[in-house]
């Protein structure tokens, strides 16, 4: 018997399962067990750069740190990020009014990291073995929550446990199978993915520009080229998709005002619809949510997968805090303290990051232009600014200790 099976072998759903592993939640190390039908292979040095990749955080670092994970990502593979330029369409991309902030201002080395998605679900799951936890190659089919613990069944067979937390994404099985409903709003657009190369050197900066149909970042990578996510309406987002590559290039120079020079196509176009998630509870019996199947953000932040692995981190350290007093890691009065927590700090976020969409991407009239008007302002208030920086690098609000 496990204490705690982990369906979903994502990046949150390792993490959280590392974290338990190792005790980095402050008691014991516990028995855990993550589901994942299709572990990753972690890419090899020489394979050219995936172009599903995550923005890390300096929280994020430190969680990968605890979990035993960061040591094998830190290398070659991996790009940190030293400044961010944003900027609105009415504006060039080299004048005055960009909003900029600089690692140099807050006396950090970098603002984060850009890495393969892939690379860093490959370290965390292996962080999670070498901490003597088990990864079942399997699917969740059925749960059975009962008084003294819950029995979850797979596509292997069944294993029982005291807790089964749900990292499998915003489609969660685990959440539909322990009916804990969520709320869900389509934003009307669609994220084209893709690796480009640019006629200028990214210089370790990552790129946003609001315009009126969408948000497009670059965002760079470690071998020179740039991953870019373009969030765009959903009828500019079919057109752009049917084009062929230099015609979507040439789209790209447009949407990008040529900010780091011509582009050119370097992988294929992956697209997803946006949608805005949100559990109405985080927790039952013996359940707890983590990652996108508790909550889905808009990516213009890059805030995902922080959000979902600070989730990792707040509840490893509520059911080890629990486990040390003696109690039952599943029982709801540990589990409701991690969602007071997290349910908070998530909507907050989540509020904060449809207001730069709205107002920034889409919105019209004085509001709107004054919210444009006020990225320059940023600039030219050197506290407030620090304030933007520190949120961007994830060191304030209420961490949990493996953040700090």
């Amino acid at each position: 018997m496990y204490e705690v099976v982990v369906v979903g072998g994502g990046p949150v759903g390792a993490c959280l399962g590392a974290l338990l592993a190792r005790g980095a939640g402050g008691a014991r190390p516990l028995p855990v067990a993550v589901l994942e039908p299709q572990p990753p292979a972690a890419p090899a040095a020489d394979a050219p750069l995936e172009a599903r990749v995550v923005a890390l955080s300096r929280a994020s670092e430190r969680l990968l740190a605890a979990a035993g994970a960061w040591s094998a990502m830190a290398g070659a593979r991996v790009c940190p990020y030293e400044r961010m330029r944003i900027w609105h369409e009415g504006i060039a991309p080299d004048s005055d009014g960009v909003l900029t902030f600089d690692a140099a201002e807050v006396g950090e080395p970098n603002l984060g990291y850009i890495v393969e998605n892939r690379l860093l679900q490959a370290a965390l799951l292996a962080a999670l073995v070498q901490a003597g936890g088990h990864v079942e190659r399997a699917a969740l089919t059925g749960l059975q929550i009962g008084a003294a613990g819950v029995t979850v069944r797979t596509t292997a067979g069944e294993l029982s446990a005291r807790l089964v937390v749900g990292a499998d994404g915003a489609r969660s099985a685990l959440r539909e199978h322990a009916g804990l409903g969520a709320d869900t709003r389509g934003y009307g657009q669609t994220a084209i993915v893709a690796t480009v190369a640019t006629a200028r050197p990214h210089r370790s900066t990552a790129w946003q520009r609001f315009m009126r149909d969408g948000t497009l970042a670059f965002l760079p990578l470690a071998d020179g080229s740039c991953s870019i996510v373009w969030s765009a309406d959903e009828a500019l987002a079919a057109r752009l998709a049917a084009l062929e590559p230099a015609a979507f290039a040439a789209e790209l120079d447009r949407a990008s005002d040529l900010a780091l020079g011509a582009t050119r196509l370097v992988s294929a176009r992956a697209s997803f619809p946006l949608t805005r998630l949100a559990a109405r509870h985080y927790v039952a019996e013996r359940v707890a949510l983590v990652g996108d199947a508790a909550h889905v953000v808009h990516p213009l932040a890059g805030q995902g997968v922080n959000l979902g692995l600070l989730d990792a981190a707040a509840l490893a350290q509520q059911v080890g805090e629990g486990v040390a007093r003696g109690e039952d890691p599943g029982a709801l009065a540990v589990l409701r303290a991690y969602e007071r927590w997290r349910k908070s700090e998530v909507a907050l976020m989540s509020t904060a990051i449809d207001a730069f969409d709205s107002l920034l991407a889409h919105g019209a009239g004085p509001v709107a232009q004054l919210a444009r008007r006020g990225l320059g302002w940023v600039n030219r208030a050197p506290e407030l600014q620090r304030l933007f920086i520190r949120r961007a690098l994830g060191v304030s609000g209420e961490l949990p200790r493996a953040a700090r």
